[in-house]
């Protein structure tokens, strides 16, 4: 509600700006009603225009190892916010006073035409009242004072001015800014649009008067004599309404067919512009492409040059054997991607963590070292690192340490990660399976091996483990929607240095659940990476939610 407030109050006031600046001191009045009434429409409608531009980015799509871990979530229902319900409350009282004033109002007119005597004139109807009136029109009814009318004290100009209103049905253009004003009473701008169409309808009916009667002296000479010491009556197209300056200006003025026709254009791009301002999205959207790119085609060739990838049926038949360059992009979807660990070095007071042969296992390079060979190296010396938990039952006599670490320095780090790396000669088996995404793969160089979904050294985990990590969704997760039970399922992927990405929403229960699961999941610190193989490895994460309403609170 509020963004729909702010953008239709920023289109009419610049509309309300561009006619005031530029296209009220012009003579083209019937456009300039056009415009403003327009201009009201379109910012009200305006907000609700919406145009997007999907702006694309590339992801890195490859096959990982799948994990369930379920998790519950109960809603409850959210208390009664009174501040907002007492806006609400403020906003209905004010309205239905004003909504009973305009229905008062209109009618009063009704009432008059009723009660008093009325004569047929054109195509309209005279009103005769007592009050000592200036002539003024509600619809196709002209209000004028009956003793002025018996003695035919009203001159024809006048007649002649109430009549263009009739006849123009200005009015309506009255009554419609009045009930905006009754509905968006907060909004003051709609009080400078009423008082615009109001000066303009006066400008139609001088335009008229002049062109007929051709007597300009005269008929400003009798609006200064008629208008002075009489009210604006309301809902009414009046005489004496804003007799100024400006008025009696725009009986001589003349405008040209050009200028008159660039202004006019000159609205056009005005309205553009707001359009391509509050109307316009830009969404990016993640574009999965395949994990062969532009960018890493000579880098996979020359990474798996020694590689033999061997496909497989369900019952362990060999359905083809081949080397990388022998694929199809099928094919290479499936392949595990080059290993890719980013540079950043320990900081000192994690560095002196692990020298604590209590806590860490320490590998520099790939190979295993006592935690006192630290000791000869300062923490600037590593260009790379990774630490990982590791959990009671995977921890061994030789290594019961609860967390281990891989250190590398820089020739390390060329030699393991370096555009010149090259795999270990040896056999990657790929279970083939019609749903791509269900492959499980595993590569072990020097033979020929088939993983399974749970297959992995160290599985990622959440910082503090598995029940911080429902802590952390439990208390981030708000359900936008009370009574509602069910399980979604949202899969993502943790990536080598622990961030999570590749949002998607398996199963939903709609009302925005699967929104809000992926909204709290990118709010997740970073988590310590699944190990394969003494690397870092994407692991594609499943995660179901059990939503179940709980109490109503108070």
């Amino acid at each position: 509600m509020i963004t729909y407030l702010l953008k239709s109050a920023i289109a009419l006031g610049v509309f309300l700006a561009f006619y005031h600046l530029v296209l009220e001191r012009e003579k083209m009045h019937q456009f300039n009603r056009f415009f403003l009434l327009f201009s009201i429409a379109l910012s009200l409608v305006i907000p609700y225009i919406s145009f997007e531009i999907v702006k694309e980015i590339p992801l890195d799509v490859t096959n990982q190892i799948a994990i369930n871990q379920p998790i519950h979530i109960e809603t409850a229902v959210e208390k009664t916010d009174y501040k907002l319900v007492f806006l609400w409350s403020l906003y209905a009282f004010v309205t239905l006073i004003l909504a009973i004033r305009f229905g008062r109002n209109i009618i009063n007119f009704r009432s008059k035409i009723k009660c008093n005597p009325s004569v047929d004139f054109k195509n309209s109807k005279l009103i005769l009242v007592e009050e000592k009136i200036l002539p003024h029109t509600f619809l196709n009814y002209i209000f004028i004072n009956a003793d002025d009318y018996n003695k035919q004290n009203i001159e024809a100009e006048l007649y002649a001015h109430e009549l263009v209103h009739v006849t123009q049905k200005h009015t309506l253009d009255i009554l419609f800014v009045e009930f905006l004003k009754t509905v968006f009473w907060f909004n003051p701008i709609f009080l400078f649009y009423k008082k615009a169409i109001q000066l303009n309808h006066e400008f139609l009916a001088d335009q008229e008067i002049v062109t007929i009667y051709k007597n300009v002296p005269f008929y400003q000479n009798l609006l200064l004599e008629k208008s002075s010491g009489n009210q604006t009556i309301y809902l009414a197209s009046n005489l004496n309404y804003l007799v100024t300056k400006k008025r009696l200006i725009m009986m001589k003025k003349t405008t040209s067919k050009n200028v008159a026709f660039l202004k006019k254009i000159a609205a056009l791009p005005i309205a553009v512009g707001l359009m391509f301002l509050l109307c316009v999205e830009t969404i990016a959207q993640e574009i999965k492409t395949d994990v062969k790119t532009e960018q890493n085609v000579s880098s996979l060739d020359k990474y798996y040059s020694k590689t033999a990838f061997v496909f497989k049926n369900k019952n362990n038949g060999i359905i083809v054997k081949k080397k990388y360059s022998e694929l199809t992009e099928q094919e290479k979807k499936s392949i595990p991607p080059q290993p890719f660990l980013a540079k950043k070095s320990p900081d000192l007071k994690e560095y002196e963590s692990f020298k604590n042969s209590n806590n860490y296992a320490v590998w520099i390079d790939g190979k295993h070292v006592s935690n006192s060979k630290l000791n000869e190296y300062q923490a600037d010396h590593f260009v790379s690192y990774f630490n990982s938990f590791v959990y009671k039952n995977a921890r061994s006599k030789r290594f019961p340490q609860s967390y281990q670490v891989t250190l590398f320095t820089a020739e390390g780090y060329d030699k393991a990660y370096g555009e010149n790396q090259v795999r270990n000669a040896g056999t990657i088996t790929i279970m083939a399976n019609e749903d791509a995404h269900k492959n499980k793969i595993r590569e072990t160089p020097g033979k020929e091996t088939t993983a399974v979904v749970n297959d992995i050294e160290r599985q990622p985990e959440f910082p503090g483990g598995i029940l911080e990590f429902y802590k952390f969704i439990g208390k981030n997760f708000k359900s936008p929607a009370d009574k509602i039970e069910g399980k979604i399922l949202v899969e993502f992927m943790i990536e080598k240095d622990g961030s999570l990405s590749e949002f998607q929403v398996v199963k939903d229960l709609g009302f925005g659940l699967g929104d809000e699961a992926i909204r709290v999941l990118k709010l997740s610190p970073k988590w310590n990476p699944g190990i394969q193989n003494g690397q870092p490895v994407r692991v594609l994460y499943t995660l179901p939610i059990t939503i179940q309403s709980s109490k109503e609170t108070k």
